[in-house]
């Protein structure tokens, strides 16, 4: 049985041999690399790094997008003995700074010179660090190419034959692998470590749940520094699948058409984004078309019902569901290559409405649940055993129950070890042997764990009501002329909320109303462009309670930003730094003399 990553790796290459284990984007298409090609890469970075000092619990800093030399590096870095820790692309210089200071890095690689540059002002005070390998094939002064890391491991496995077996061998279950640093909604990042054990036991229970093999392709998408792509990117290699690596996701949508993937994660933005599309293309067509279109969905989701709960298909419904099929439906799959047999949602909660919307046009989209600290999956569903609305049952091996507060707690082989140099951070998670997600949720009459909000998250009225604001941010997310949403209203009277629109729609929709605007500024500020997505809002959320309702709004000019330190590299909202920089406009919606209240800003 496999029981390190390390031995994940080896297994794979002798068990999986084919021409295109890896594809990625080279000259404007897709080239192969084969598994002893990628095989022969980990081996040799491995005794290169070996071969430089790195060694057993040494750390190794990753900044570089999703390119096959990530995985690569990542191996290598865990075949050695050594702990990889991922950096998100789009964190700023200072960001980066803490990681490697907190981490204690020896070695930093990054992909490139764009990259180099958030490194290099930082060099001179990275005193820990002995050595920067860049992708590139050209380097800065006293930084290494990977073409000479790879030269000075394949020279030490030439005069060392073995070596590489015994580093292989020497690494045990209870090892540590890995440091991820959470992206934190709230406060500075912390380092949880994660041993092969965690990782291991997850892949292992993922792989028998969710079907997949070395016949099909995945496209990787999400950064590999989130832990969930990461742990995947390991379930592919472990069951030998083909995996393509997305070139970014403005390529997302042609990279599909190219690769042709059976499967592939992602999260809730990029399926709100593919039914916002497919939803402004069918409100732009005819009415003959509309009807037809509308007909089909209800159909899909008529025949989704009775498939889900294990029901009998009639005759009549199967038939209607074939000619929707192949009517409507068969042309939204074309747009995703053709052949995706399930896609997986993770890092948000994604929307309902979403996930029936696809499961009737025959996309499954698996909804499950987990964290950077439990490896990360606690749950999921499964194409057998699917509620939507929920993120499923807790997965082999995993343990759930709910706190009196209403916290989801959790046991586990997956739970992390703890946060690096942070020990009364750790204890204070654990509890009685129990993981504290400081999720809010519970667990329906069948077992499937539903999630409510952040714990953090929680609003609570002056009149004492608990409101969870994610639930009420993702029905709205599902209007057209709404981009983002972050609903506000602790210890105050009522809920408001910070709107962020569509711009393209709402300006679209502006000019057929004849509304004259300059720029974003003014088309936000303008009374009838609020009271338009005020009605829009109300429309979407009829059947919320009274103290759940929208009262007021304030429609931005702008997105929220990652650089901005508003929202997270996985896109979760900073709830605490959006209202801090958005104090006063919050505060407007609130004073007796504002009126109406709903400014744009």
């Amino acid at each position: 049985m496999v029981t390190t990553l390390a031995q994940l790796f080896v297994n794979t290459i002798k068990s999986y041999p084919k021409d295109d284990f890896m594809l990625v984007k080279k000259e404007g298409v897709y080239a192969p690399i084969s598994t002893r090609e990628f095989g022969d890469g980990v081996r040799d970075l491995c005794l290169g790094l070996h071969s430089l000092g790195f060694g057993k619990g040494d750390r190794l800093c990753l900044l570089s997008e999703n390119r096959p030399e990530w995985t690569m590096t990542d191996l290598a870095t865990l075949c050695a003995g050594g702990l990889t820790v991922p950096i998100y692309t789009t964190l700023v210089s200072e960001q980066i700074r803490y990681i490697v200071d907190d981490s204690d890095a020896s070695v930093i690689v990054v992909s490139n010179a764009d990259l180099w540059k958030k490194i290099e002002p930082l060099r001179a005070g990275l005193g820990k660090v002995k050595h920067y390998i860049t992708f590139a094939e050209t380097a800065p002064p006293g930084v290494l190419t990977l073409r000479e890391v790879l030269e000075k491991g394949r020279a030490l496995g030439a005069s060392n034959p073995g070596r590489f077996e015994e580093l292989v061998a020497g690494i045990k279950p209870d090892d540590e692998v890995t440091l991820i640093y959470t992206s934190g909604t709230t406060g500075l990042p912390k380092g949880v470590i994660l041993t092969h054990n965690n990782l291991i036991t997850n892949i292992r229970t993922v792989s028998e749940i969710i079907e997949f093999n070395d016949k099909d392709t995945a496209l990787s998408f999400l950064p590999l520094s989130h832990v969930l792509e990461r742990m995947v990117m390991f379930s592919y290699l472990y069951k030998g699948c083909t995996i393509a690596y997305a070139e970014s996701i403005e390529a997302l949508a042609q990279n599909l058409l190219e690769v042709r993937p059976h499967l592939m994660v992602s999260v809730p933005r990029v399926f709100e984004k593919i039914y916002t599309k497919v939803m402004d293309q069918v409100l732009a067509s005819p009415a003959l078309r509309r009807k037809i279109f509308f007909w089909a969905i209800k159909t899909g989701k008529a025949y989704g019902a009775l498939k889900r709960e294990g029901r009998k298909v009639p005759g009549g419904l199967g038939f209607r569901r074939a000619v929707a099929h192949k009517l409507v439906f068969s042309k939204i799959l074309a747009k995703t290559g053709g052949r995706v047999r399930l896609f997986v949602s993770g890092g948000a909660p994604l929307s309902k409405d979403i996930a029936e919307f696809f499961y009737a046009v025959g996309l499954v989209i698996l909804e499950g649940y987990g964290l950077t600290e439990t490896s990360p999956v606690l749950s999921a569903n499964t194409v057998e055993h699917i509620r939507l609305g929920t993120v499923g049952k807790p997965i082999p091996g995993v343990e759930i129950k709910i706190a009196a507060d209403g916290e989801i707690l959790a046991k586990g082989p997956n739970i992390m070890k703890g946060y690096f140099k942070k020990e009364a951070e750790t204890r204070e998670v654990f509890a009685d042997g129990w993981f504290h997600t400081g999720d809010i949720g519970h667990l329906d009459a069948d077992g499937f764990l539903v999630i409510t909000d952040r714990k953090k998250d929680l609003i609570v009225t002056s009149g004492g009501k608990n409101i969870a604001p994610q639930p009420i941010e993702n029905l709205l997310k599902t209007n057209p002329y709404i981009a983002s949403v972050v609903v506000v209203g602790d210890r105050r009277r009522f809920v408001s909320a910070l709107i962020v629109p569509n711009f393209e729609k709402l300006q679209n929709y502006a000019r057929a109303q004849g509304i004259a605007f300059e720029n974003l500024d003014t088309l936000c500020r303008d009374k009838r462009i609020i009271e338009f997505l005020r009605s829009e809002i109300d429309r979407a959320t009829p059947h919320l309670a009274s103290y759940e309702r929208i009262k007021k709004i304030a429609v931005l000019n702008r997105d929220f930003e990652i650089e901005k330190d508003e929202i997270t590299p996985t896109l979760k909202v900073r709830r605490n730094n959006i209202e801090g920089k958005y104090r006063n406009l919050i505060e407007a919606l609130y004073e007796e003399d504002a009126g109406d209240g709903r400014n744009g800003g």
